[in-house]
């Protein structure tokens, strides 16, 4: 009878044991050592204009450090990109030039988790290259006949410049209000504009095209970009995976060299 009962406890251990094995290997989506998973499949992300050469080139790097990964972007306004959010546009992750527009997408109940800010922006006033107008100041753009480009007020740029003029005390009507800036830039490259308040970012991706005059007025009206992974992102775990990317060293390397400030 004991030989018995010892056999009995012998295989309840060996069952049990071998229970608890099997528990401990499901690891999920880890990798052995309890590492996370690496990224995989199509990462959409809505970034603001302003981000477009910088972002461009942290998606390539992204993707060749994480095979398997595809990065799929969406320049525009950070407002109609809020707008294109809250409307249901499928995307993983928004990077805004301005938190007001990023609040337009969490006060929705659209974002996951907190936003991050990961760069400051400043303006400069972008002119043909060489500065063939002189132009040196904010009220040098009140020249009569000097045609000026502003980004709309809805717009960060917009707003920033708006600020920026208000705390100079100039007063100026612009030729047109773009949507992007991008759009302001453009003015002054085509040469249909004498001038535009465009990120000090646009003007430097823009060197061969255009100059960058820098004013006082606009340290009172730098932005911030925060960023952050959508509620109703497909790919919730790349989209985080590019987030990191974007705030580690490698991400932020780029960002400086494009001319961002850190946050």
């Amino acid at each position: 009878m004991r030989d018995a009962l010892a056999a009995l406890t012998v295989s309840g251990l060996l069952l049990s044991a071998g229970c608890g094995s099997n528990s401990g290997s499901d690891t999920g989506s880890s990798q052995p050592g309890g590492s996370p998973a690496a990224p995989t499949g199509a990462v959409t992300v809505f970034a603001a204009a302003s981000l477009t050469e910088s972002f461009t080139t942290i998606g390539e790097d992204f993707e060749t450090a994480n095979p398997g990964t595809k990065v799929t972007f969406n320049f525009a306004g950070s407002s109609a990109l809020a707008t294109q959010i809250n409307q249901g546009a499928p995307a993983d992750v928004f990077a805004s030039a301005s938190p007001k527009n990023m609040a337009t997408v969490t006060d929705a109940g659209n974002g996951d988790g907190t936003a991050t800010t990961f760069v400051k922006n400043q303006l400069v006033i972008a002119v043909a290259k060489g500065n063939p107008k002189g132009i040196k100041a904010l009220a040098d753009l009140t020249r009569p006949g000097l045609k000026v480009a502003l980004c709309a007020e809805q717009v960060p740029c917009g707003a920033a410049a708006t600020k920026a003029l208000a705390t100079a005390k100039v007063k100026l009507t612009p030729v047109t209000l773009e949507q992007d800036v991008k759009g302001a830039l453009s003015k002054v490259k085509l040469g249909e504009v004498d001038a535009a308040l465009v990120y000090r970012t646009d003007a430097r991706a823009a060197a061969t095209d255009v100059d960058g005059v820098e004013f006082p007025e606009s340290a009172g009206a730098i932005n911030d970009y925060p960023i952050i992974v959508l509620k109703n992102a497909p790919n919730k775990a790349g989209a985080q995976a590019f987030i990191d990317y974007v705030v580690s060293d490698k991400g932020k390397a780029v960002l400086t060299a494009a001319g961002f400030q850190a946050p």
